[in-house]
């Protein structure tokens, strides 16, 4: 669990000092000082931390630490624009790792689905190896590699999303009123699969870009099916699993935004907030504190701070949205909301760690019964 605090806080601090940068009063940080750079560690930096947090399983505690420290250096390097080539290799060395104890786990599943997960991970940690390089090299080529690594990271938080919301719906509807709901939903997971994974294949090429709009446009609307299947209305008494569905519905809405963009054969630059904003903060805060929650023996249906979050994160997006027709107050009002969401994000998960350690330690020092 040591990747989400550290996620949260890179969060909370990466973008008012990105902001800064770029608004020239950090001249001390040059390598946030562009879009491009503050795209990456968004992407490349924070995703993969989650990722990392959510998906690596039980490590050694010096594996974990000898992560953590090469994601900690990739990152002190990524702010100075990477001045030398030890946090350059830092960075590309966690990437590497990542993929080498995270891919091999999902070979072996039975449903080729689920083995979806082992060359989309890859993948998404070979785009950032390969950010790396082409950012001192071929700068101008890295805004290509950040709209591929959204469009990856929408197929992965539209599979993982479901995985993690369906199952929790499911459960809360048989244990409130003994019914289920309509679960994962496999036909339309499927769909979405070909169809996001049509999406980001096409948009390699800018002439082909209409069609992977066509194509994203499908897959956000096949998103917004599979929401309404959910029947959010009838979860007004768990905030909680509606925060998760708002950011589930933010991918939709994300998608077709891409999608008007793409159609138009222009560059989703601007509106690919709705997914790396509104989406995934939404769906990454809510999954990482529901995951520490769980394994404290908490409630997450009791955690209060959950549907604030989806309310800060939310507001984030769209006043990162309206930028254009609002000005820059939009983009310091977007990104308090984002760094005050992250914020509470890194206190509750700091909260819940303490839970359960001291209930680790209150069960360490009872007596073993005979």
């Amino acid at each position: 669990m040591l990747f989400f605090p550290l996620a949260a806080l890179h969060a909370a601090l990466g973008v008012p000092l990105s902001l800064a940068a770029m608004s020239g009063w950090l001249a001390w940080l040059p390598g946030l000082a562009t879009p491009s750079a503050h795209g990456r560690e968004l992407v490349f930096g924070l995703a993969l931390a989650v990722i990392a947090g959510y998906l690596l399983g039980p490590l050694s505690p010096r594996r974990l630490a000898m992560l953590a420290g090469l994601w900690l250096v990739g990152r002190a390097g990524a702010l100075a624009g990477y001045p030398a080539w030890p946090a350059l290799l830092a960075d590309a060395a966690f990437a590497l790792l990542l993929a080498y104890w995270v891919v091999p786990r999902f070979l072996a599943a039975k449903k080729w689905r689920n083995r979806l997960l082992s060359p989309l991970l890859g993948l998404l940690c070979l785009l950032a190896v390969a950010s790396l390089v082409v950012r001192p090299v071929f700068p101008g080529l890295l805004p290509s590699l950040l709209h591929q690594g959204v469009l990856w990271l929408l197929l992965l938080m539209a599979f993982m999303g479901g995985r993690v919301i369906a199952p929790a719906v499911n459960g809360h509807l048989m244990a409130r009123d003994r019914a289920t709901g309509a679960g994962v939903q496999p036909r339309i997971e499927a769909v979405l699969i070909v169809l996001l994974g049509a999406a980001g294949l096409l948009a390699i090429w800018p002439m082909l870009w209409p069609a992977a709009g066509v194509m994203l446009a499908l897959g956000g609307a096949v998103i917004l099916v599979r929401l309404w299947r959910w029947s959010p209305w009838a979860l007004r008494d768990r905030p909680d699993l509606l925060g998760l569905l708002l950011g589930y519905a933010w991918l939709g809405v994300g998608a077709l935004l891409m999608a008007w963009d793409l159609l138009a054969g222009g560059s989703p630059a601007g509106r690919l907030h709705a997914i790396t904003v509104g989406a995934f903060g939404t769906l990454a805060s809510g999954i990482m504190l529901r995951q520490m929650i769980l394994k404290a023996k908490g409630r997450p249906g009791e955690e209060q701070w959950l549907p604030c979050l989806a309310v800060l994160f939310t507001l984030a997006a769209g006043l990162r949205l309206a930028l254009p027709l609002a000005g820059p107050p939009m983009l310091w009002g977007a990104a308090g909301a984002w760094s005050l969401a992250w914020l509470l994000v890194a206190w509750r998960l700091v909260h819940w760690q303490r839970q359960r350690a001291a209930i680790a330690a209150r069960a360490a020092s009872s007596p073993i019964a005979t």
